[in-house]
C-alpha cells in the first residue's frame, strides 16, 4: 500500500480542486495521455517510443474543448490491487476521470487507448455521457459483423 506519489499526492488534490472550483468545463471534453519529460529516477518513469517526448512521467488527463485542464492523474504503473478484473486498465481510468462530470450531458472523445463498446455503453447509461472515438477492431466486445467492413477514408459508423 505505498504511494509512489507521496512526496507530490497534496500537490496533485490541491491542482485538480483547483481546476473543478473555478471553472466549469464546455460540454465537449476529451480524454488523453501526456508526457510530462522527466530523465530523473522514479519507479512509474515512462518509455512511450511514439511520443515526441519518449521518456518521461505518463499523466493522464481531461480537458475541455478550449484545452482546459478539468483533471489529471498520474500513471503510477500497473495496479496490483485490481477492483474490477473483467475490464482493462483504461477502462478503469475513464471511469475513475469522469465521476465529476457524470450526468451533466457531456461528450466525450478519446484515441483507441481508451475507447471500447463496452466502455462507451457504460458510459452513456451509468453516466449521460455520450462518447466518440477511434476505436481497435480487435478489442473485446467489437462486433464481428463491423470489423469485417472495409470503410473508405473519412467514413464513419
Amino acid at each position: 500500500n505505498y504511494d509512489r506519489l507521496w512526496k507530490l499526492r497534496e500537490i496533485f488534490e490541491i491542482l485538480n480542486d483547483s481546476f473543478k472550483s473555478v471553472y466549469h468545463p464546455t460540454e465537449e471534453l476529451s480524454i488523453d495521455e501526456v508526457i510530462v519529460k522527466f530523465k530523473g529516477r522514479v519507479l512509474f518513469r515512462q518509455y512511450i517510443p511514439k511520443k515526441r517526448k519518449q521518456w518521461g512521467i505518463k499523466i493522464y488527463k481531461v480537458a475541455d474543448k478550449l484545452g482546459y485542464t478539468y483533471d489529471m492523474s498520474v500513471y503510477l504503473g500497473k495496479d496490483k490491487l485490481k477492483d474490477a478484473p473483467t475490464v482493462s486498465a483504461a477502462y478503469n481510468v475513464v471511469s475513475k476521470m469522469t465521476e465529476c462530470v457524470k450526468n451533466k450531458g457531456h461528450k466525450l472523445y478519446m484515441d483507441n487507448f481508451f475507447s471500447s463498446p463496452e466502455l462507451f455503453c457504460d458510459l452513456l447509461e451509468k453516466k449521460k455521457i455520450n462518447c466518440c472515438g477511434t476505436v481497435r477492431q480487435n478489442r473485446k466486445n467489437f462486433p464481428k459483423e463491423l470489423s469485417k467492413r472495409k470503410m473508405k477514408k473519412g467514413e464513419t459508423i
